[in-house]
């Protein structure tokens, strides 16, 4: 500040000077300062020391040394002022917002249950709050919220969000809680938890043009199962972990199992949004159209945003038509075998390709081959896992304990047929033991759950064990060697740990079962080298469970600070008070290097 003056005092004596040099009798800041004096000049004492005053009784010199003091304060004033902000960090900004005071939070939950006065539309039992910031399947630090809401409408979330933003409370949404990475931890603050796990209807479907709208918190299960029963041969392809909804699915920018065929949250899936944003307002990101030119895509701007720029409360899915599917098991000596069997077998599958001499010889493009399209999951599962199934108990009978790669081929039986052929031919070149297809649907929805339920059977072989699970994905080309070298560092660490791949997209998980008072050092170092490993291989850091608390130190590394700024100043604009979700997705400026 000291130096600030003495810049201050400087410009003053230099303009003063210049001013009196340049026109010793009248000046054009006196010029200015007479007429501001007319208007202000009213009789009073004080006018004689004001250097706009006529009445002033200084000399003219003192008046322009005066005035030019309080001109060139204000201009570096402002100045300085500018430069501080146009160089400050998203973060550093936030870091100064000040949310609620204890007796501010309990006036905006007073204000939550006259405007909710239902049973249970708001919570404050410690127990239950405690259950809602925190999450056993993940191993990140929880913190409880301050109440639970539970709106049953887009327009009760309208009234959640103003009294958060009028008390600055942090609001963290919430519906199936199968997030992975703390994305709906509490804020230490206090925070309040939008629970939209009510607003779990169907509002239409519309058969002919293959969509349907529904509320955030429906499960992709139950709109699949509802399609089912009606007899509508339709369905929605993305298939992450049982019980998520599409609130949060929308948030992680999720996949799943059909993403070979399929692809992911970030496709087309999402026709429109309607959310709520911080300032209260609700918007819908765009008409039903399948396709538009209008604009760029707000849809897209919330798919992966983790309910840090609003809150969805409904969707427009697109579906697709349901197809005959099989499904088979092949099992290797080892993982190298097994991922690069998958390798070799899209390569060969595009050289049965009549016109192969105008096809690129690149081994990540199954889609273009001529089976391709009829392969609608690739899936790796490590020896590890497999008996991690058996032993806990959530299959009808054991599988033997090899490395296994689950398929689903869809199609007409002809296009089945040909692309099975193909499939065996190299898994049985790479040393594959067997290949086996289901043999009635019943023995292929119980071969596919014990792909789908890999992370609880994890968890439930090894009670008292946290579990850290992480996902990263790569190019398909650069999997084999991502797998290889996380597999031994894996098993020299002495961890006990299962690995399950997306081995058709590049993308896998490892769960790693660890004692939390003497293997977390040991968890964390192979969890950051795993997560470096696929960033160095030109890959991500995650693949389908999105940054939340446990990713987020990584977007630097992976997309760049340019990258990375421009995303916290679009958050800036459209959440200024930072009240939505704060502390998740974006990196700390004071994160450590690791």
């Amino acid at each position: 500040m000291s130096r600030l003056i003495e810049r201050y005092l400087y410009v003053s004596r230099f303009l003063s000077t210049r001013i009196i040099k340049s026109s010793p009798r009248v000046s054009p800041i006196f010029i200015s300062a007479q007429k501001f004096g007319i208007y202000s000049q009213s009789g009073a004492p004080y006018l004689r020391y004001s250097p706009w005053s006529n009445s002033f009784s200084g000399s003219q010199g003192t008046r322009v040394f005066l005035q030019a003091v309080l001109y060139s304060a204000i201009f570096l004033g402002t100045s300085h002022l500018i430069s501080q902000r146009s160089s400050a960090s998203p973060d550093t900004e936030d870091l100064n917002l000040s949310y609620a005071s204890p007796e501010e939070l309990e006036c905006a939950i007073e204000q939550l249950r006259q405007i909710f006065p239902r049973a249970q539309a708001v919570v404050t039992d410690p127990d239950v709050l405690k259950t809602y910031g925190s999450s056993e399947n993940s191993y990140h630090p929880a913190l409880p919220h301050s109440v639970i809401v539970r709106p049953q409408s887009t327009a009760d979330v309208v009234q959640i969000v103003n009294i958060a933003r009028n008390f600055r409370v942090p609001i963290t949404p919430y519906s199936g809680a199968t997030s992975l990475e703390g994305h709906f931890s509490g804020y230490p603050t206090g925070s309040i938890c939008v629970d939209l796990s009510a607003m779990d209807k169907i509002l239409a479907i519309n058969v002919d043009d293959s969509d349907l709208i529904c509320q955030a918190g429906t499960r992709w299960e139950d709109i699949n199962q509802t399609l089912k029963e009606r007899g509508i041969p339709l369905f929605f392809p993305l298939d992450p972990g049982p019980g998520a909804t599409i609130g949060g699915m929308v948030g992680t920018g999720c996949s799943g199992t059909n993403a070979v065929r399929y692809g992911t949250a970030r496709a087309e899936w999402f026709l429109n949004l309607t959310v709520v944003l911080p300032n209260g307002e609700i918007i819908k990101t765009k008409r039903r159209a399948r396709k538009s030119a209008s604009g760029f895509d707000t849809t897209k701007l919330f798919v992966g945003a983790e309910g840090t720029l609003g809150i969805v409360t409904e969707a427009t899915l697109r579906l697709a038509p349901v197809l005959p599917t099989r499904v088979a098991m092949a099992q290797f000596p080892n993982v190298q075998k097994a991922v690069s069997a998958v390798q070799d077998k899209i390569g060969l599958i595009r050289n049965q390709h009549p016109l192969r001499v105008l096809v690129s010889d690149e081994p990540n493009l199954i889609l273009n081959s001529p089976y391709g399209p009829h392969i609608q999951c690739v899936e790796l599962l490590d020896d590890n896992m497999m008996a991690t199934i058996n032993s806990a108990g959530l299959v009808d009978k054991p599988y033997p304990v090899k490395d296994t790669l689950f398929f689903k081929i869809q199609g007409d039986d002809q296009s089945i047929k040909q692309a099975s052929k193909v499939v065996e031919k190299i898994v049985n070149n790479h040393g594959s033991s067997q290949f086996i297809f289901a043999k009635t649907e019943q023995e292929a929805e119980e071969l596919w759950e014990s792909r789908k339920y890999a992370l609880m059977s994890s968890i439930g072989a090894h009670p008292g064990k946290r579990c850290w699970t992480t996902d990263v994905c790569v190019p398909v080309s650069r999997l084999p060697e991502l797998v290889y070298e996380t597999k031994k560092d894996l098993n020299n660490s002495k961890l006990i740990n299962t690995i399950v791949g997306h081995v058709g997209d590049g993308n896998f998980h490892s769960f790693i079962l660890f004692d939390e008072n003497t293997e977390f050092d040991a968890t964390s170092g192979a969890v950051h080298r795993l997560v470096h490993r696929a960033i160095a291989l030109d890959g991500t850091c995650t693949g389908e469970h999105g940054v939340g608390l446990g990713k987020k130190e990584y977007l630097e590394e992976e997309l760049g600070i340019n990258t990375v700024n421009l995303m916290k100043t679009i958050k800036k604009a459209i959440d200024p008070l930072n009240i939505m979700n704060p502390g998740k997705l974006y990196p700390n400026d004071d994160r450590s290097k690791k």
